[in-house]
């Protein structure tokens, strides 16, 4: 499989039959987003909460490629009242077979308001997805969330190898939390995300590295637009 991290919190996944899933669109107006990359297929979205900077280009992708988008019931609601089409509701520990990957939605602590003509409305919940590969293996896409204990079970579950997790603080964990986290999940690798697009968000993948040495687990630290086999 091929990972493109996009910057933020936007990451694309390319199956090695050719499928594209990608989660929590981004690009206009990221300042993380490499503005060379060209997406040039997108056969599923999904997202884990409303928030702008993990949906602001889900609808223009949805009209773009016509993929299935895929999140909680409330937002994509939402996104179908906006002309998405082949929207795909779901709730957390509910499993989307989409035939070349398998989601499995689980909690996030986050908030999850959509803002919608200079309104915010209710989108549901935040989450997060397991995604099961057709060889068997399990990532973890934690979305945007703080550490909680039900990791733990994420780990006795689903048993994921790859995580990607926040880290930049203030919106989201800091590497003090993601080290926790990491403890939590014993991933063989992380690969930090939602990090340095805004001063505030100052946490750093050396900051976790060091947090977490002498662990089982690996920091994987990718460039936005690079892609990398996995």
């Amino acid at each position: 499989m091929k990972i493109t991290w996009l910057g933020h919190g936007t990451v694309e996944l390319q199956m090695d039959s050719g499928e594209v899933l990608v989660l929590d669109p981004w690009t206009d107006g990221n300042p993380a987003y490499p503005k060379s990359y060209e997406i040039k297929r997108v056969d599923a979205i999904a997202v884990s909460h409303g928030h702008f900077d993990h949906i602001h280009d889900a609808l223009p992708l949805a009209k773009q490629f016509k993929p299935k988008i895929v999140g909680i019931f409330e937002l994509t609601h939402w996104l179908a009242s906006k002309g998405a089409e082949n929207t795909i509701g779901m709730n957390k520990g509910g499993t989307l077979d989409l035939g070349f990957v398998k989601l499995t939605m689980t909690h996030a602590v986050h908030s999850c308001g959509i803002l919608d003509d200079d309104k915010i409305i209710y989108g549901g919940e935040a989450a997060g997805y397991v995604l099961t590969l057709r060889d068997g293996r399990r990532i973890y896409f934690a979305g945007d969330t703080n550490v909680f204990s039900d990791m733990s079970l994420i780990r006795e579950l689903y048993e994921p190898e790859l995580a990607f997790l926040p880290i930049g603080d203030h919106y989201t964990m800091s590497p003090y939390e993601a080290a926790k986290a990491v403890d939590l999940l014993k991933v063989k690798r992380v690969i930090p995300m939602h990090f340095g697009t805004f001063p505030a968000l100052t946490g750093t993948p050396a900051a976790l590295a060091e947090k977490i040495k002498g662990t089982v687990t690996s920091v994987w630290a990718l460039e936005p637009g690079k892609t990398v086999d996995w």
